[in-house]
């Protein structure tokens, strides 16, 4: 299929992770305390995204991110889908990835707009992250917390064989964990583009990998 090889070609995919018995072992012990909004202490040896991702393999679980480390209760607000159709809804995703990017990328640092998102394909998942070279040099990252959802409250935004890897929920919906993350958590804070204000978004996606590759935009990687 010719987009799933444009996909492959101009975008990261997410990592495939195999996890040992003993990672298997602490992520479960992990897991058990999830249930009522309470903040994960997380102590392990193992990078986060490795235990986000065993997490979302379990299904249970969907993700998002935001600046705001005090959210007891997720309100449905006015929001546009990725195709551009309005809604009243609360997002998420099962891509944890995604939603670590917008728990540590500051909001406030941004200057027009970014350019990111995670699109499904088979089944697969292929993620690119760009920012204008003004938001760059706002060094655009904070320690942000990441909420763990109930994925029973969701229902996937878009059903099509090819779709962002976004969910919503029309009801309130209660966080079932949290987690602090910051940017060195985030797997492709490598592989942050920057892009002119004025270009296509198809411009943007056809150079996206060739820029990532070129050089490292990230002038700082530490968290504020």
């Amino acid at each position: 299929m010719l987009i799933t090889f444009l996909l492959r070609i101009l975008l990261y995919a997410s990592p495939k992770v195999e996890f040992s018995d003993r990672e298997i072992t602490e992520y479960e012990d992990l897991i058990s305390t999830i249930g009522e909004g309470e903040l994960l202490s997380y102590n392990l040896s193992n990078p986060k995204y490795r235990f986000l991702q065993y997490l979302s393999l379990k299904g249970s679980y969907l993700f998002h991110g935001s600046n705001n480390h005090n959210i007891e209760l997720f309100e449905p607000r006015n929001q546009t889908l990725f195709n551009g159709k309005p809604t009243q809804a609360v997002f998420a995703s099962s891509e944890p990835i995604w939603s670590t990017f917008y728990s540590v990328f500051n909001r406030s640092s941004l200057v027009g707009g970014g350019r990111n998102g995670c699109i499904v394909c088979k089944n697969k998942k292929y993620h690119y992250y760009s920012l204008n070279d003004s938001t760059i040099k706002n060094n655009p990252w904070t320690e942000g917390m990441l909420y763990i959802l109930p994925k029973n409250c969701f229902v996937k935004s878009d059903s099509g064989k090819i779709h962002f890897d976004e969910w919503i929920s029309h009801d309130h919906v209660k966080p079932a964990g949290r987690l602090i993350v910051n940017i060195d958590d985030f797997y492709f804070k490598n592989k942050v583009a920057t892009h002119n204000r004025k270009e296509s978004m198809i411009k943007t996606w056809l150079l996206y990998k060739v820029r990532t590759l070129r050089a490292n935009p990230m002038r700082a990687s530490n968290s504020r």
